[in-house]
């Protein structure tokens, strides 16, 4: 009876039988020509992959094609890179002309972008601040898809390559602060931190983001005193339970700032702005209240500092003295440890290339991830970023709807 009443059903609803299994269908891999050229921006060290990443792309059936030194200043070097499979050429041309993929850490400069070949996909730092409109439409013209590291985000909603570069200033700059700190001519011939029977070093920092972290930890485990100012209450709270202490924090306060600068031995200026421009909350005149041979390390310069006294230097000239207080005001710290800076970024760009190759293309890994579809500004030549578009008074389409079109 049973048997019968089965039959029945499954013949008014067949969809119940029993289906095979549909196996699910696997994307066809697709290789790629990735270009690294040598970076021409000035002083910049770092370079996009290291010979290990390049090596995993190479035994995955990409090819690799690489500047001559393009790797030098960061410790990398031709052999490593031919070594583990990449193409050493003397032709930037060659390499623009060639790829699919150009790979880089400054932007582009408008001679660079004259030489790519169209409808090719570039990876590099986009930097909106420093460009001007000819550089997006330049880009636009080459049909290019191009993708910014800084804007990309990770499923926690974090900016990774942000972050590591922010870490990597936070620890460079109290580096930096402890060399100058001790020198005979531009320090006091202190050690930075603390020792038995001595007061500690004072740190004051400006700002509560990741840079303040990473020096407030790097400080505090040489043994020096931190004192964090922010107008920020989340972020002072927050690092207070990121560093699992409770050190000194407060607003920004005029008298209650200029009272710390004046015992400071190290200013360390890690403002962020979401605007085109750090607010100045260390004034000249704080600046000559606070004690000889005390070192800032405007870490902010890049978005016109937070200390009225500082302008821009450079690695090759880092240092510059007002009333006595020794002004260290590079803006890309990350590139005075290329070496360390490179492992991070390739440590984070190997995966993307290769989630390019396994999901089938450039275009269908954009489609189906939207942390990596958010450091999109151009698709195929068309500009997707807002922020670009307000900027520089340009037109823009969304990104998701010219997806859901090109497919």
């Amino acid at each position: 009876m049973i048997e019968e009443d089965k039959n029945k059903i499954l013949k008014f609803y067949p969809g119940l039988m029993p289906q095979e299994e549909k196996a699910e269908l696997k994307r066809q891999k697709k290789l790629f020509t990735i270009g690294i050229p040598r970076e021409i921006s000035f002083q910049e060290n770092r370079i996009a992959l290291v010979p290990d990443a390049v090596g995993m792309l190479c035994q995955n059936g990409h090819s690799v094609i690489i500047e001559n030194d393009a790797g030098k200043s960061a410790r990398f070097y031709n052999n490593e890179y031919s070594d583990a499979g990449a193409i050493i050429t003397y032709s930037p041309q060659e390499i623009y002309k060639n790829s699919d993929i150009v790979i880089k850490v400054a932007p582009p400069t408008l001679e660079e972008i004259e030489m790519m070949k169209p409808g090719i996909t570039l990876l590099s730092v986009m930097n909106m601040m420093s460009q001007n409109v000819e550089y997006f439409k330049k880009l636009s013209l080459k049909k290019l898809t191009a993708i910014a590291y800084e804007l990309i985000k990770d499923r926690s909603g974090i900016f990774p390559v942000k972050r590591a570069m922010s870490e990597i200033a936070g620890n460079t700059s109290i580096l930096i602060a402890a060399e100058y700190l001790s020198h005979n001519e531009y320090g006091k011939g202190y050690m930075l931190g603390g020792f038995s029977g001595i007061t500690p070093s004072e740190i004051v920092i400006i700002g509560a983001g990741t840079v303040a972290e990473y020096a407030a930890r790097a400080a505090m485990g040489l043994g020096a005193m931190v004192k964090i100012f922010d107008n920020n209450l989340y972020k002072l709270r927050s690092i207070q339970e990121k560093l699992n202490t409770r050190i000194f924090t407060s607003i920004i306060q005029p008298r209650v700032l200029l009272k710390s600068l004046k015992t400071a031995d190290v200013v360390i200026g890690a403002l962020h702005s979401n605007e085109s421009r750090t607010p100045c909350v260390i004034t000249e005149d704080m600046v000559a209240q606070m004690k000889k041979g005390s070192v800032i390390i405007d870490v902010c310069i890049d978005q016109g500092g937070c200390v009225e006294t500082s302008r821009i230097t450079t690695h090759s000239n880092p240092v510059f003295q007002v009333y006595g207080v020794t002004h260290y005001c590079v803006p890309n710290i990350a590139s005075r440890v290329p070496c360390t800076a490179s492992y991070a970024l390739s440590n984070f760009l190997a995966p993307i290339l290769m989630k390019f190759a396994d999901e089938g293309g450039i275009n269908e890994s954009i489609s189906t991830d939207p942390w990596l579809r958010n450091g999109v500004y151009l698709y195929n030549g068309i500009l997707t970023s807002k922020i670009v578009a307000d900027y520089f008074k340009l037109p823009y389409q969304d990104i998701n709807l010219l997806i859901m079109n090109s497919f």
